[in-house]
């Protein structure tokens, strides 16, 4: 079991540079942790690409269809108390946007706040380095 940001579950909807590299990666282990929001965040980037002309409309539905697919088979992680509480020690901790430090924050709590326990899949650089200084191992690297 793996926890993956939206960054890495992108790919696996539409055609970029790690596709395959993550698809495989997938294959390997199937079961999925994620963000609650990790939905919304995939739709954004989806919808991102096809407002600024690099995914036509077909594909996009497409992509947002593989995405309904995909995350009824992933384990949310529910935003509680304990995991704002982390977030907002993260924000004070780390150079990262909100929704990364609760991307970060619901990791650490699937872990059981043991990060080195749990492997952290992603492609942003910046959460991947705040994410190692909370000691997680990083699986998607190329």
């Amino acid at each position: 079991m793996k926890f993956w940001d939206s960054s890495a579950i992108v790919p696996l909807l539409v055609a970029e540079a790690n596709r395959n590299r993550l698809i495989a990666l997938l294959e390997s282990d199937p079961v999925m942790l994620v963000w609650w929001g990790t939905r919304v965040e995939c739709t954004s980037a989806i919808a991102r690409r096809e407002r600024e002309g690099h995914l036509g409309t077909d594909d996009a539905s497409s992509a947002l269809e593989r995405l309904r697919e995909l995350a009824k088979s992933w384990h949310e992680v529910q935003p509680t108390n304990q995991m704002r509480t982390v977030a907002e020690r993260l924000l004070r901790t780390h150079p990262l946007r909100a929704a990364d430090s609760q991307q970060l924050a619901a990791a650490i709590i699937a872990s059981g706040r043991e990060p080195a326990s749990l492997e952290f899949v992603c492609l942003d650089e910046r959460l991947i380095t705040a994410a190692q200084r909370e000691g997680f191992s990083i699986k998607s690297r190329t």
